[in-house]
């Protein structure tokens, strides 16, 4: 919980801080908190598609729940996202997360 109020003390200086946004999701993750969390990876990745790192937790999360299709759908966005901006890297774990909740 420490972190989290941490995190959210900084958010307060800096509200749209995709970083910091992305920290407060996973930390939202890891207690059961996956509404606020998906909250947290949609607001960032609508205001910057190209933050890339957040389209594979919001998908695996999806994954998680039993959304497969919307899991699928944002693999999918993050792959066009890695590609755009040139993270192979990326891509290549989306690429990898996809196949394998298409098996």
């Amino acid at each position: 919980m420490q972190r989290i109020e941490l995190i959210r003390s900084m958010l307060e200086s800096h509200p749209t801080d995709n970083f910091l946004q992305h920290a407060l999701a996973l930390e939202s993750m890891k207690i059961g908190q996956d509404d606020e969390a998906r909250a947290l990876f949609q607001q960032i990745l609508q205001r910057d598609p190209d933050y890339v790192g957040s389209y594979f937790h919001l998908a695996k999360m999806l994954e998680r729940k039993g959304e497969t299709e919307l899991a699928l759908s944002w693999y999918q966005k993050g792959m066009e996202a890695a590609r755009r901006v040139g993270d192979q890297h990326a891509y290549n774990e989306l690429q990898a997360a996809l196949e394998d909740l298409q098996q």
